[in-house]
């Protein structure tokens, strides 16, 4: 068996000409879409990622805008910008740019935005929404890979989900989002992570596998059943002295192997990123049509 490919770079492209024709639509009302970025310190992952966002916004028509603050800046220089993102009526949405630096809480950065400009789904009340199967929003990252499996034809109503990982923006939100009763959901979810035994017990059991572990190549074709539907969301870089950049991009599967069991999986990369990206202009789109 050699599986199919879901090409993410693709269904991104689907979604963002949507995207763009939402934007006309408000823009015929009168409102222009706006996202703010704020990205603190130098992170270069962190960089290149939100000057993808920027460039994805304006291709469809978001208004958007980054705010960039020094790797030393405190607590008393970032709530204020926040706050003040807040009330800025041209910003719908605000991206605070993940990981901070150490000496900053995340928390504190967190719980100063506005639950209604929260496009990433952090804040405790949107978080307490999405639990009890009443979002506003969904984490982008989640809400990418639903609608890379729907739109691809995999219905998830009655699969087995084993999701690999238990982060506060893939794992758990993911989690929650599938095993809710509604349509696109309504699976059977098994929430696994480092601390699981027997790891590959569970992931032989899945119809689906999510791997959102963080671990180059830690799931092998011994570990997936055949036939089963492989979403890899890890992004390593593994030292490489062959390649230009000295490293190359690992997903959490061992893509070659995995690809002669599976029915269907993710590449990395164009899998799950690009949609990431897409449903962040989703949820920018549904902040401002709410406003309005």
């Amino acid at each position: 068996m050699t599986a199919t490919i879901i090409n993410g770079t693709r269904l991104a492209q689907e979604v963002r000409s949507e995207v763009a024709r939402d934007v006309q639509a408000l823009r015929g009302q009168g409102v222009t879409p706006g996202m703010a970025a704020v990205l603190i310190g130098d992170n270069p992952a962190s960089a290149s990622y939100v000057r993808s966002k920027e460039r994805t916004c304006q291709e469809v028509g978001i208004f958007t805008e980054t705010f960039h603050l020094p790797q030393q800046a405190t607590r008393e220089e970032v709530l204020p910008l926040i706050q003040r993102l807040n009330r800025d009526s041209r910003f719908h949405g605000i991206l605070t740019q993940l990981p901070l630096p150490s000496h900053l809480s995340e928390a504190d950065v967190v719980h100063a935005l506005s639950p209604a400009k929260d496009v990433d789904c952090l804040h405790p009340y949107n978080v307490g929404l999405l639990a009890l199967g009443q979002p506003i929003f969904v984490p982008a990252t989640p809400l990418g890979i639903q609608h890379l499996l729907l739109r691809s034809g995999y219905d998830l109503a009655g699969k087995h989900v084993v999701v690999c990982g238990r982060s506060n923006i893939v794992g758990k939100p993911m989690a929650m989002l599938l095993a809710q009763k509604a349509k696109g959901a309504n699976a059977t979810v098994t929430l696994c992570h480092t601390g699981t035994p027997d790891l590959a017990a569970f992931t032989r059991q899945a119809d689906i596998l999510i791997a959102a572990m963080g671990s180059p190549r830690c799931i092998k074709a011994p570990m997936v059943k055949p036939g089963a539907v492989v979403i890899d969301v890890g992004l390593s870089r593994v030292d490489d002295p062959s390649q230009p950049r000295g490293y190359r991009l690992e997903g959490d599967v061992d893509f070659q192997a995995v690809s002669q069991v599976a029915a269907a999986i993710t590449p990395v990369p164009g899998g799950v990123g690009p949609m990431t990206v897409a449903m962040l202009l989703v949820n920018t789109v549904k902040a401002a049509r709410l406003s309005a």
